[in-house]
């Protein structure tokens, strides 16, 4: 299994300045290419990348980067292409050095005289990465681990527009995965506005909504950077503080939803949840900006993953299965539901008394049982 780790990068001014030029290096092979491709028609990676020294020799700068990171570069033109022929995505556009800047470095590693040799290293205890030209930086992260048991693959680093460094660290992890559990316990849990997840049990976790609390100062913001002149340097002031806001604003989200899935994964075996369509869902809906907001996809795909290497169970129930219109105690189907406004319905057959959420998650737990025993 590929895991990525990432840490916030402290490098000094040298190293600041190196950084800035590989991004900018790394761009300049990137659109120097995807230029040709467009009047020339697309050519193989490898084809391109016997054109570096040529290109090296008339454009001396390059030299002083690191020379993998432009090999990545082109990598990342064949992959977008590849997506663009598969029709996954759109043309290749060129890239800009005005959004978030990043460039990517393989590990490269040798033996010489029975001593390894590796040209990148993470030092957890020392707060240390090596990286090809740049040497020893200072990083922060992970302050409960001292080693990660993995073979490093490559390293992504990245200049949000906040200004701040960050490394992603790619590692091929060694005994990642456990032996699945004997499962004990097993818990279903619908998704929503309302309640961000509501479960078999009759736990509620509160859907925060984060979008609220910021969505006041960053229509100012945007507003204010509206009326100023587009690269002068209160246009740039504004633009850092408004990337500044929505990277609090993703980062909160993210932290309620690791505490919910972990809590989740910690009392429980075999979790179940419907495989959303929150495409369809957010098409012409007045909803649409609080579904997105609620971030489902990264739920079910954080509960995906993190139950794999837990040796746990989860499984995707039918988007369509009509969770919140049966009743759990006696399977009668009913109508009622249609409206979301209904939040507790009483059942015609059985008048037992179902509250919509708790209910559609206890049919979501019993259909997902149905799916474990069929594998």
């Amino acid at each position: 299994m590929y895991k990525t780790f990432r840490f916030r990068m402290y490098p000094n001014q040298d190293q600041i300045i190196l950084i800035n030029k590989t991004f900018g290096c790394s761009r300049f092979i990137y659109n120097y290419f995807l230029d040709k491709c467009k009047k020339n028609g697309y050519t193989s990676c490898f084809d391109m990348i016997k054109e570096l020294p040529s290109l090296s020799l008339e454009y001396e700068w390059l030299k002083e980067v690191d020379s993998c990171s432009l090999r990545c570069s082109l990598f990342n033109l064949e992959d977008a292409f590849k997506n663009f022929f598969s029709k996954r995505s759109n043309y290749p556009i060129f890239k800009n050095k005005f959004s978030r800047q990043s460039y990517r470095t393989n590990c490269i590693t040798g033996e010489y005289k029975g001593k390894k040799y590796s040209n990148v290293l993470v030092d957890l205890i020392n707060k240390k990465i090596k990286l090809p030209k740049l040497g020893l930086v200072d990083i922060r992260g992970y302050r409960n681990l001292e080693v990660i048991n993995g073979k490093i693959m490559n390293v992504c680093v990245v200049k949000e527009t906040t200004g701040k460094y960050y490394c992603n660290v790619l590692y091929d992890m060694i005994e990642t995965t456990q032996e699945k559990v004997n499962p004990k316990w097993m818990v279903g849990i619908d998704l929503g506005v309302k309640d961000l997840v509501v479960t078999s049990n009759g736990e509620k976790f509160s859907n925060p909504k984060e979008i609220k609390r910021f969505e006041k100062r960053i229509k100012r913001l945007q507003r204010k950077l509206a009326r100023q002149i587009k690269g002068s340097s209160n246009y740039n002031k504004t633009k850092i503080k408004l990337s500044k806001l929505y990277s609090k604003l993703k980062n909160s989200r993210k932290h309620n939803i690791i505490n919910i899935v972990n809590k989740l994964l910690e009392e429980n075996d075999i979790i179940v949840s419907e495989n959303l369509d929150v495409k369809r869902m957010t098409h012409k809906s007045n909803l649409a900006k609080n579904i997105l907001d609620a971030s489902f996809s990264k739920i079910c795909n954080m509960l995906e993953y993190k139950s794999k290497i837990k040796g746990k169970y989860y499984y995707k129930i039918d988007p369509y299965f009509p969770s919140s219109k049966i009743c759990c105690h006696c399977g009668e189907k009913t109508e009622k539901t249609k409206n979301l406004g209904v939040r507790e319905w009483e059942c015609s057959k059985c008048h037992s008394i179902n509250d919509r959420d708790i209910n559609a998650s206890i049919n979501i737990m019993f259909e997902g049982l149905k799916v474990h025993f069929e594998k």
